[in-house]
């Protein structure tokens, strides 16, 4: 999320009135946001030799997390999610329980989701450059095809599906790192869908812009659904527009479960119609008509993006995004880091039940499918960790086929930075050089002056 986005109201009551506070080894320090089925706040996880690192806390809400159905398939989950170590998926520290809240702590991203993202470029009336559109879904994929592929300790496929790929569910650093979250709490949703005693909100009925058809029915799933719905984040891209209307008189879910299509509109990008035919075949309504793998579609993609000569390293996103909206972000992190945390310390830490952990040694990544209530204003500092429902997305106009910026040689900040020193080194080399041949000269005048 957005640090240059307003923060929510401060209520009296509310999660920020308690804030800081100590919650088990975690220092809370910021409120991020309150959704459908959690509480989410900034953190900083403390270990015994003192040392501490910033992190991202969900805390489940009492209603789910003391519902033995959701608890259980929530652990099962988080559990295996635990076993997810790759560069484009957030990482999870730990899963416990601390008195009746259950929660899950997860790697920090300083950046934007790709929501947020889209509405800064938005409201800056700064075009997000084709290729870093095509360089996010890229990533995206790569991240899903390991998740999917990932087998247990006895060789057998652990079967992880996402279920809810979504630009609030991708999220993008200041280091132009791409990075898929949310996926432990993913199969723990269904039992919302299917347990009376736990209604399911208007939220969670949201996520249905980004289902399949056969997850719209509730029908068995694997990973060809996180392809249709990846498949519906790159349409949308490409049109500038939600694929599935919310003000629409069909219901959401009744449009997933229709899957309709929609044409995309020409714009006179390179190679436009094995672009189109790559997104068509990734939202083909039968799901054996679609890509069997992620991996399939992001080597389709891949090759597109080598045969359009779209170049998009993370050095280069990083460097957009950063002279961009870097100031803003940058000041608040200085904010934040000036947040005191003096009077956590003594505070005594919550009773904690015997409830399976992952401890942070295990080195694991998962992600939380966070059914978030949209807010009426904006969480703060830039925690992409916390996911949001979408806002409409904006027309995105792509560079000019004339001038794409993938063809401009533009030399990154960091390159010129790095450039500096060596410079100044030359120099000092050739101010001593300079001086030795100087004195030289100086004693051999000094020698044929005295012959």
């Amino acid at each position: 999320m957005s640090t240059s986005e307003a923060h929510i109201p401060l209520d009296p009551n509310g999660p920020q009135s308690r804030l800081p506070r100590r919650f088990g080894r975690y220092a809370l320090f910021d409120f991020i946001g309150k959704g459908g089925m959690a509480e989410i706040y900034l953190a900083r996880a403390h270990t015994d030799l003192g040392a501490s690192r910033l992190c991202v806390v969900k805390q489940i809400l009492s209603e789910f997390a003391l519902h033995p159905q959701f608890a259980e398939m929530l652990i099962h989950e988080a559990k295996l999610a635990a076993r997810l170590n790759h560069a484009h998926i957030v990482q999870v520290f730990d899963l416990g329980r601390e008195g009746d809240q259950l929660y899950i702590a997860m790697e920090y991203v300083e950046g934007f989701d790709l929501n947020a993202l889209l509405r800064r470029c938005s409201q800056k009336k700064v075009p997000l450059p084709f290729e870093f559109a095509m360089r996010i879904v890229s990533d995206s994929l790569s991240g899903l095809d390991y998740a999917h592929r990932r087998v247990g300790d006895d060789g057998k496929p652990l079967g992880i599906v996402h279920r809810d790929v979504s630009p609030s569910n991708l999220l993008v650093s200041l280091e132009g790192e791409v990075k898929v979250c949310d996926f432990g709490i993913a199969h723990a949703n269904d039992v919302v869908f299917k347990h009376s005693d736990l209604q399911m909100d208007e939220a969670i009925k949201g996520k249905a812009g980004y289902m399949s058809p056969e997850h719209a029915r509730a029908e068995p799933i694997d990973a060809r659904a996180d392809v249709f719905a990846v498949g519906i984040v790159m349409w949308e891209l490409l049109s500038g527009r939600r694929m599935y209307r919310k003000e629409s008189e069909v219901p959401l879910l009744e449009q997933a479960k229709r899957a309709e299509i929609p044409a995309l509109i020409k714009k006179g990008l390179p190679h436009e119609d094995k672009l189109h035919g790559i997104v068509m075949k990734a939202l083909a309504p039968k799901r054996e008509d679609r890509y069997a793998t992620a991996g399939a579609m992001l080597r389709d993609l891949d090759a597109y993006m080598s045969d359009a000569k779209l170049v998009a390293s993370p050095l280069k996103l990083g460097d957009w995004l950063m002279a961009n909206f870097g100031a803003e972000l940058i000041e608040q992190r200085r904010a934040r880091d000036r947040v005191p945390l003096s009077n956590t310390s003594s505070a005594p830490p919550s009773p904690t039940h015997a409830t399976p952990s992952i401890a942070p040694e295990t080195n694991g990544r998962a992600s939380t499918v966070q059914t978030l209530t949209p807010v009426t204003s904006t969480p703060p500092p830039a925690v992409a960790a916390a996911p949001r429902l979408a806002l409409e997305i904006k027309p995105l106009e792509p560079d000019p086929p004339s001038l794409p910026a993938s063809t401009v040689d533009v030399v990154p900040s960091s390159v010129l930075r790095a450039r500096a020193p060596m410079a100044e080194r030359r120099g000092r080399t050739g101010i001593v050089v300079g001086g030795i041949i100087g004195a030289i000269l100086l004693a051999l005048i000094a020698f044929f002056a005295r012959r």
